[in-house]
């Protein structure tokens, strides 16, 4: 099958809805293979460096994507 990803450009939520997000990033993590969070990967979209680390997370080429 395919493998999925979520890449995120998100921030350290210190607000009071906190717990939500926190929430919804759990329900994120079981349903793809993987979640990068800008956040704690210190790189964000488009920096080429967030596409690259997913790639290899996933263990895939470019062109295999």
């Amino acid at each position: 099958g395919f493998k999925t990803g979520v890449l995120t450009n998100n921030w350290v939520d210190d607000s009071a809805g906190r717990l939500f997000t926190a929430t919804l990033m759990n329900l994120l993590h079981r349903h793809f293979d993987l979640v990068i969070e800008s956040c704690r990967l210190g790189a964000q979209k488009p920096d080429p460096k967030i596409y690259t680390y997913a790639l290899d997370a996933l263990q895939m080429k470019p062109q295999e994507v």
